[in-house]
């Protein structure tokens, strides 16, 4: 490749191949490949919402078309302007900027599988902790533990929570943050000798707090000390805690045993996948919202095939009015079967890949999927390293020696480090849990 320019052209030749002109023109168009260097090429999409559709349905593509060009694995770094903001910046601006917020009660459809959950935030939004008046911590659902499977609607009912509170109690401090930015900005911290202005946001500032994908603080023993002091000074003080996860509290395994006992304490209040009728709600509820007019028979059609993620009900909705709106498409039955063929594909369970296997690996345990794939000998790379090894193992059909062949490494060196990881499983009672709450998080998210 002589310059960046061809090479992104290249990569967008592939896309074109591989997706219809509608999808590609809508959301693929302005797209741009700013930089090309030590191994990344970072991809820069108009904006984050953009970015987010695009990468939920196609990052799979994205890798095989630079894969394809280029002839080797590299990696890929996905940016917009909003990221340039910090991420407390972006906190404030989703509590702040309310008023065009989609992600409110009244947008929320209930139905069977999520009524509960939906009630229980709506009477947390009505009267937080008691309104912080010594009030009656049972009948105030605290701390609240919404669960269940990626895309049925967790952190859209953390937002109506923080949308309500917001109308009803203007003066509450209200804070909304992932696991993984709690635990960054807690290390963050550690690093820049900041702990007490830490303490001082989280623990003595705040009013309502919100916690999404809690699950991701397990086996991370500094930062879950961090959150289980947190959380209890919280309670003792009558504020409202809001947690969502993947699963209930008992099943993840990386969480030591009182943080799962105080979750516990509180309300569990699972979301399952949606009934055909609650489907058909939701993309009716959408296309409203779009000021999009579906036929019943084409809102049917999604729904009989899109069976188990809100949001590949919602994203295909999208797609088809754009379909329709830019590209002069009929709102038919054929036209949404255009819109969700790469959904569809995308819903049903996928082949397990070495990639998503290290990047869980590397989340979970901090090691870089770089140190990972090298060949360092530091104890926690190793272990990280064999643990990689083990998990492939487990859960796809791939050999010693083709898996030897991704890391270069021989047949009897991967069988080797396979058998030491084996061996500390049976004693290692922490590593073990780790382990097979990596692997147990891959085969759900493969359902």
């Amino acid at each position: 490749m002589n310059n960046l320019n061809e090479l992104w052209q290249n990569v967008l030749n592939y896309f074109k191949s591989k997706i219809n002109d509608t999808v590609y023109n809508v959301w693929f168009s302005n797209i741009e490949l700013v930089d090309f260097s030590e191994g990344t090429a970072t991809i820069l999409f108009p904006s984050q919402f953009n970015k987010n559709i695009v990468i939920h349905e196609y990052e799979q593509l994205f890798e095989e078309a630079f894969n394809a060009v280029i002839g080797f694995r590299i990696k890929l770094n996905y940016t917009s302007p909003e990221d340039n903001i910090s991420t407390e910046e972006k906190n404030q601006k989703n509590l702040t900027n309310l008023s065009n917020d989609i992600f409110t009660f009244d947008n929320f459809i209930a139905g069977p599988s999520n009524k509960f959950a939906y009630t229980a935030a709506k009477a947390i939004a009505a009267n937080p902790g008691g309104k912080f008046s010594g009030g009656n911590n049972v009948a105030n659902y605290n701390p609240l533990f919404i669960y269940g499977s990626s895309g049925l609607g967790k952190t859209h009912l953390l937002k109506a929570i923080s949308h309500a509170v917001t109308e009803n109690f203007p003066d509450y401090k209200i804070v909304y943050v992932h696991a993984e930015a709690f635990t960054n900005e807690f290390i963050a911290a550690l690093g820049n000798h900041t702990v007490d202005e830490f303490h001082e946001k989280y623990r003595n500032n705040i009013d309502v707090f919100l916690v999404d994908d809690v699950q991701f603080i397990g086996g991370k023993i500094q930062t879950e000390e961090e959150f289980f002091h947190t959380f209890n000074s919280l309670i003792e003080n009558g504020k409202q805690v809001v947690l969502t996860s993947d699963r209930p509290p008992k099943e993840i395994r990386t969480l030591t045993e009182r943080m799962r006992s105080r979750f516990e304490t509180g309300l569990l209040a699972d979301i399952q996948t949606p009934e055909f009728e609650t489907r058909c709600a939701i993309i009716k509820r959408k296309a409203e919202l779009l000021n999009f007019e579906l036929d019943n028979n084409v809102i049917e059609f999604i729904a009989e095939r899109i069976k188990s993620n809100i949001r590949q009900l919602e994203g295909s909705t999208n797609t088809m009015h754009a379909m329709c709106t830019y590209g002069g498409e009929p709102p038919t039955i054929a036209t949404a079967q255009q819109a969700i063929k790469d959904v569809v594909n995308v819903v049903q369970p996928l082949p397990i890949t070495i990639q998503h296997i290290v990047e869980e690996v590397s989340r979970t345990t901090g090691v870089s999927i770089e140190d990972i794939y090298s060949k360092k000998r530091n104890a926690n790379i190793s272990t990280a390293r064999k643990m990689t090894f083990y998990i492939i193992r487990s859960v796809t059909d791939m050999s010693f020696k083709d898996i030897g062949k991704e890391f270069s490494k021989d047949r009897t060196t991967v069988m080797y480090n396979f058998e030491e990881m084996e061996k500390k499983l049976l004693t290692n009672t922490a590593l073990n849990a780790q382990v097979m709450d990596i692997i147990n998080n891959i085969k759900d998210e493969q359902q």
